[in-house]
């Protein structure tokens, strides 16, 4: 078994970060032999070691004046002697020492690619990235598609209880953050009356979406549950996901929702774009055009016949391309190969 050592430097909360810590503990599961370090997040650490993983921490405060953690990042290297190292986004990679091993980067977005120049393979998890890098230089056989998968519930896990059983309720995720256009589908949940919405995120958005709801009378409607790890029974609790974002690149929430036989409305960004088959596998609107956010969100709240449709399409799609086996198996092989 090949060798593998993993850094992360992400933040507490957020997409990549979440699925590293996906594919790690499922790697592990696979008996991938593997190192890990982190930054010392409580819950990050929790979830690795009770997969059997023992995390090194840095700090991974990055710039020429981090000692700290290129020197454990050094050791680390030295020690385990490893024959790949995989490393998360920019930060993570800028600090990858030097060594006897193949580099691997993963990108997870439109990165500045300066970043990656002493890196000899990249993975992006989506199409449209990896023709980026593309054109931008690399090579193909150095660059290599690998999606995500996400988190499901585990056989038998009962729903939450805790909605209105009389109200369609719609679902949105995400850092709460401009790029999300959480602010457009509270502009468009004020024009569509009876469902509700619960968004589940936390970031520096939350004090000015909170103003808006109270601003346009939805607080009976909207309910802010901050940064939740228990995507699979929020959205087997729902009837809809709903992606609003001015930009993103992937939309790992699309997947969780296919996994979960949950509708999607999303916007024609570009993670989106490359996932959905607007009409078969989702329904995808305008970016900030709250009025057509609304009229399709209400096209769906009310047709029970359409959400079982789009959710039954989405969910061949996931089990055919997205599953953990099928993503897990697909790193291995990936692995085998560049180390050979």
């Amino acid at each position: 078994m090949t060798r593998l050592v993993q850094l992360m430097a992400g933040a507490e909360h957020g997409g990549a970060e979440a699925f590293f810590t996906r594919l790690a503990v499922a790697l592990q599961r696979a008996g991938q032999d593997q190192r890990v370090a982190i930054r010392p997040y409580p819950a990050r650490v929790a979830a690795l070691q009770a997969a059997g993983i023992a995390p090194v921490e840095a700090p991974f405060r990055g710039g020429v004046f981090d000692f700290a953690t290129r020197r454990r990042l050094r050791r680390l290297v030295a020690d385990y002697r490893p024959r790949i190292v995989l490393t998360w986004m920019n930060r993570a990679t800028s600090l990858c020492p030097r060594g006897d091993f193949v580099h691997v980067a993963r990108l997870g977005g439109y990165y500045e690619l300066k970043h990656y120049r002493r890196c000899d393979h990249l993975i992006a998890n989506t199409r449209g990235i990896a023709a980026y890098l593309t054109s931008h230089g690399w090579r193909a056989e150095r660059v290599h598609y690998l999606p995500n998968f996400p988190t499901v519930a585990a056989p038998g896990t009962p729903p939450l209880a805790d909605r209105r059983p009389d109200a369609p309720l719609a679902l949105a995720l995400g850092r709460l953050h401009r790029s999300k256009g959480f602010d457009v589908l509270i502009e468009a949940l004020a024009r569509v009356p009876g469902v509700h919405l619960w968004l589940a995120g936390e970031g520096p958005e939350r004090a000015a979406l909170e103003r808006q709801a109270r601003k346009l009378g939805l607080e009976p409607r909207v309910r802010f549950l901050g940064w939740r790890e228990d995507a699979p029974a929020l959205l087997a609790a729902c009837d809809l996901l709903v992606v609003p974002s001015r930009s993103e690149p992937l939309g790992n929430s699309i997947v969780e929702a296919w996994a979960a036989q949950r509708p999607v409305i999303a916007t024609e960004t570009a993670g989106p774009n490359e996932l959905i088959r607007s009409g078969e596998t989702g329904l995808l609107v305008p970016v900030e055009d709250a009025e057509t956010l609304a009229l399709t969100l209400s096209r769906v709240a009310d047709d029970r016949a359409l959400r079982q449709r789009l959710a039954a399409a989405g969910h061949a799609r996931y089990r055919a391309e997205f599953s953990e086996a099928r993503v897990v198996a697909a790193y291995q092989a990936l692995f085998a190969k560049v180390a050979a």
